[in-house]
Formats: C-alpha cells, structure tokens, sequence
C-alpha cells in the first residue's frame, strides 16, 4: 500500500516513521504532478514546497498551530494533506477548491491569500493575539523570496524584529517569484546560498559531536558562526539587524534535516527565521528547467508533458503596442510589480532593457517611480493587473492623480478572471479610478482601440487607466504608429441603432450586446469605450429618444459604468428608466467566467432573457405564431 494513501489527514502522516518521510515526499510531488496533468494549476511552486508541506505537518498540529502561508500558489501538498486530496481534481474549478488558501474552505487554512507579502503581518496579529490570550500554539509563517521584497513584508518584519512574539518565520528561497526575482535583496540571499560549504560543515560537525556530547555540538555550531563571521564580515546579516534570529541556509528537500531544525527553534523565545533554499519545479525536469512556463500550467499529458501554447492574448496585444510606441518615443517606460510575463513584457524587457523596470512584488514603488519618470518628463507606462493597483491605491491618489501627471496606467484582468478567483477579480478599478481628479478611464472593444487609446493617451497627458480584460482576442494588422485608430477621446459608438431601448456595453459586454439583439430593431447597442471622460452628449441624445437605457458591465455595479451613467441622468433630470447590470456587492468566487457573466444578467443570454422581460423583444412573426399554437405531436 501506498504510503499516501495511508494520510488522509496531518495526525495519519504522524503515524509514519520519519525514515518513511522522503519516499512520502516522493509520492506526495507524484500526486501533484498527476492531478495537475488533469487540471491545471500551480504546479512548479507547490512541487518546490513539498518537503516543507511534509515537515510542517508533521511537526506541528494544524488544527491548533497557523500555518500562515503567503500567497498560497504553492500549498497542493497542504491541501492533499489535509483532506482534500479526493477534491483536488476539482481546484480552481466551479464549485470545486481554491486555487490558494482560503478559511472559508478549511480549517487547516490560517488565511485566505492570493496576493504576496501578507503572511508576516497576519502571523504578527495572530502572535499577539495568541499571547494576549496566555495560548501556546505555535505560528509558522511561510513566505518566498520575492514576497518578501514587498513592501508590506518587509515593514511587518520590522515590527515582528520590534515586539518580539515566538514566532516562525520559513523564508522559502527559490530566487523566483513568478519571474525571476530582482532587487539588492534578492542579490543578499544569493550571497548567503553560495556558502553551503560552511552549512555542510556544520551538519557534518555536528551529527559528530552530538553523538558524544550534545553542548560539544553547540559549541561547535557558535565557532562556525564565529568564524563565518571572520571570514565574510557581510554576512551579518539584516534580519540579525531588524531583531529576529537567523538559521540557515538549508538544503529545503531534506525534510529529515528540516524537521530536525523546525523541533530544534520552534520554541525558542522571540521571532527564528529558517532560510531554506529550494528549487521551484522541484521533481519534474521539464518544470525545473522552466519554472516560469510551468508555475500556473495548463492539464498536460503525463508521458508527453508540454504546454499548450496559449491563444493571442490582451497581454500580447499591449506587449506588442508597447513596443511600437517606445519605438517612435524615446521617453516612454514600462514598469511592471513583478509580472513581466503576466503583462506580456517579454519581448518589450528585450527590445528596451533600458526603459523596462520591474519592481519586484512592491505595487506601491512600481507607481511612484513612474510619478517621479513624469516629474522629470518621461512618458511612464506601469503595467499591472487590476487586483494588484489596489496595493497602490494611496500612491495613486497622492503621488499621480493629485499632481495630474502624465502617468499611463495599463490595467489588464480587468473584470472576472476565472480560476484565480477572489483576490484576482478585476471588478473594482473603474469604481476607485474615476473619482479621482484628473484621471481618464477607458476600455477598449479591440485591439484597434487599445493601440488607439495608448497612442492617446501620451498625447493628451494627464493620468489615464486604459483597462483590458483577461484572456484571448483577435490579433490586429501590424501598423506603424502613424496608421493606428485615430478615436476621439472621451467619444462613445453606437453599433447598432435601436426604436426603444439601448444597451450601454463596455470591453466584453460589447459582443454579448450585439449578440443579445441580433435581428432585434427595437434595442440599439452602444460601445461606451470612455467611462471618464462620458460621452454626455450622446448619452443624453439617446436617454431624449428612448424608453429605457441598460448598461452592462463586466464590473460592480456599484461605481461602474452604470453608476456613471446614473450620475450624470440625474444631473439632467432624464426621466429616461435606467437599468444597471454588472457585479453584484459580494465576494465572488472562482468560476467559468461566461458562465458567471451570465448568472450576474450581462451575458449575451441573460440580456436577450431581460430585453424579453422589458417587452422589447422582437414581436413573431404571423406564421410563427401560428406555429406556436399548433399542437406538438
């Protein structure tokens, strides 16, 4: 029998030997690979995490003790070790389990994650909480290199070095985020993994001299330190400095050697920081190789395992026109938080390395820095997901919209995203960008009108978000510069004309519109691609002539286009009936994102269901009611 099917849950993998543990480990990477060959999924970073998942659980009583992991893309393993592997062919699917950790799922899960650099903080809270309390669980923080470049990480470290709780901190050390890492820190870890030579030593050194008398073995862990000291002065290290206790670097696949440490500093006073280092794809070869294409894979055939290659992406097309625009501009920049291959910067990093810039995980500094390239007349371009601006919100209020700087935000998965669910649904931006001063809103139909709305938008100046949606699109003839869509800005379009009604779409909405109305002359379709500045005189020629105005949105509905559009009805006094369609106010889960378009009203079917209900459907035709009234034999 196997040894994983023997561990359903934590206290069965306690009932193994720890010599049993390596080939558990073995078995546990094997499940992961084979369910993500079904489903998709994370693989490279869960796979890099198992020897840790092991330890953990095995050390620690995940019922009572947090294990508070960051991010969450990398916890499979914990997820299959805590009841859910017959569940795990259904994660990130519709009604099936989260991609990431999430407390509404499990009790085993601490937090609910999905964006980095929160776990240190939590576990701070927790700590205190714990104390305040006279508990004695332990708190296990685990957090990755390039989350711990984030700003929020780093802070929170500061205070956990400050107050001092018993708290343990795993720094998992892959030197890769989602690409690779960069930044003075990540260089400073680099420096501490060369010098294995010296973790050898102390291993060797000290199974040696346990076996005679364990304080020999202290003694000799503190002369290695001495001379580690001697030798490379740098490396007294910052953590040393910020007030937390620094052990490592370790070998993170020798999870004998990683339960021996974790027992050993788990109840040591005030915060331990174990630095392991491990390899993302661990395991696999081909994920080795490349972790970057196979940290969120796609379901894969087992004895031919490749990825798919993707569709042409909104990514892509802004990748592309990035490049152009740079092209005939020598003051535009892009920067990205970390998601050079998210944002489809790829190509844009090697055409003009030096106008690219990647923060690191730090959404703040990616903003700032852009307002301080526009302070001195560049042409910054910072490119990032929806979810992710809103770690940066205060810099865009206070560094960017108030100084009205010339400082182009490239917003993709804006709307649903899918898998991701939660922490990624690009829903809110609209609501939060189009109240501040200065700030230019728009969505693109196409490909035509995302070039044409960046080409624009560095010629008018001033703050602009231009939005995008996840996922694929039709690719768009290879024009220069000069050919691209000449649009008017702020202008809306209307598609189709309508006697009665009109649909006010925007992004994806546009098509579902058109289609909802196919052969229908009495609703009309408008792509109303400019949320700020609004088309007002075209929105109030239509409100003059029509029953009723429906905006549809891939957004909440709070704050949205609809609310826009109700704004500025109001002002006017149209007594126009308006009907607002788009997210509702709720935490929305991970799903099938048309089919959730639908259940929300905005799909393509869901507005043909509501135009019927409206009474603006196409009246049947004489013989098409006639048919209707014919029995059915």
């Amino acid at each position: 029998m196997a040894l994983l099917d023997k561990v359903s849950l934590p206290e069965d993998l306690k009932r193994l030997s720890r010599n049993d543990l390596p080939a558990f480990a073995r078995e546990l990477r094997s499940e992961i690979i084979r369910v993500c060959s079904l489903t998709g999924g994370h693989l490279a970073s869960s796979l890099g995490a198992v020897e840790l998942t092991v330890a953990l659980h095995y050390l620690l009583d995940a019922r009572r003790d947090r294990i508070v992991w960051d991010v969450g893309h990398q916890t499979y393993g914990h997820k299959i070790l805590t009841g859910r592997r017959h569940l795990l062919d259904t994660i990130r699917k519709p009604g099936g389990l989260a991609g990431f950790t999430a407390t509404s799922e499990s009790e085993y899960d601490a937090l609910t994650v999905g964006h980095a650099s929160t776990s240190l903080a939590a576990a701070l809270g927790m700590a205190l909480a714990r104390d305040a309390r006279g508990d004695d669980y332990d708190i296990a923080a685990v957090i990755g290199d390039g989350a711990l470049t984030g700003g929020m990480a780093l802070a929170a470290l500061n205070q956990i070095g400050h107050v001092k709780p018993r708290l343990l901190i795993v720094l998992n050390d892959n030197e890769m985020s989602i690409s690779e890492n960069v930044g003075a820190l990540n260089h400073y870890m680099g420096h501490l993994q060369v010098q294995r030579w010296f973790q050898k030593a102390e291993t060797r050194s000290k199974e040696a001299l346990s076996g005679i008398w364990e304080p020999l073995a202290d003694l000799g862990s503190r002369a290695k330190k001495a001379a580690r000291r001697f030798f490379d002065p740098a490396s007294a290290n910052p953590f040393h400095a910020m007030g937390v206790r620094y052990v490592g670097p370790v070998d993170g696949h020798d999870v004998i050697e990683l339960l021996y440490l974790l027992e050993h500093i788990r109840k040591l006073d005030g915060p331990t920081m174990l630095h392991i280092v491990t390899t993302k794809g661990k395991g696999y070869g081909i994920a080795e190789a490349d972790p970057i294409l196979w940290h969120g894979a796609t379901g894969f055939d087992l004895d031919n395992p490749v990825q798919a290659g993707k569709s042409y992406q909104w990514s892509d097309a802004f990748g592309e026109a990035a490049i152009r625009l740079a092209e005939a501009d020598d003051r535009i920049w892009v920067i990205t938080p970390a998601m050079r291959e998210g944002s489809g910067l790829v190509e844009y990093s090697q055409c003009h390395p030096e106008r690219y810039i990647d923060v690191g995980i730090a959404e703040d500094v990616a903003v700032t820095v852009g307002a301080g390239l526009a302070l001195r007349g560049e042409k910054p371009i910072v490119a990032i997901y929806s979810t992710f601006l809103q770690r940066g919100y205060d810099q865009v209020i206070h560094d960017v919209s108030m100084e009205n700087l010339d400082v182009i935000f490239a917003i993709d998965r804006a709307g649903l995203v899918g898998g991701d669910g939660a922490t990624h649904q690009g829903i809110y931006d609209m609501a939060f960008l189009r109240i501040l001063p200065h700030f230019s809103v728009a969505m693109p139909r196409d490909v035509l009108e995302l070039r044409s709305m960046l080409k624009k938008a560095l010629l008018i100046g001033g703050p602009v978000a231009v939005r995008w949606p996840r996922g694929g699109t039709e690719r768009a003839p290879d024009l220069p510069v000069d050919a691209w869509l000449d649009l008017e800005w702020g202008s809306w379009e209307v598609l189709k004309e309508g006697e009665d009604a009109y649909l006010l779409c925007i992004g994806p909405t546009v098509e579902y519109g058109l289609e909802a109305v196919q052969g229908n002359p009495r609703v009309g379709v408008v792509n109303a691609r400019f949320v700020k500045p609004l088309d007002e005189s075209l929105l109030l020629s239509l409100a003059s002539r029509a029953k009723v105005l429906i905006t549809a949105e891939d957004h909440a509905v709070a704050g949205g286009l609809g609310s826009a559009v109700a704004e500025v009805l109001q002002d006017a006094a149209s007594p126009v009936r308006l009907i607002r369609l788009g997210v509702p106010n709720m935490t929305v889960p991970h799903g099938d994102v048309k089919a959730q378009h639908e259940d929300f009203g905005f799909g393509p079917r869901a507005l043909r269901d509501r135009i019927e209900e409206l009474g603006l459907g196409v009246a049947p035709t004489a013989q098409e009611a006639d048919r209707a009234t014919q029995p059915v034999h």
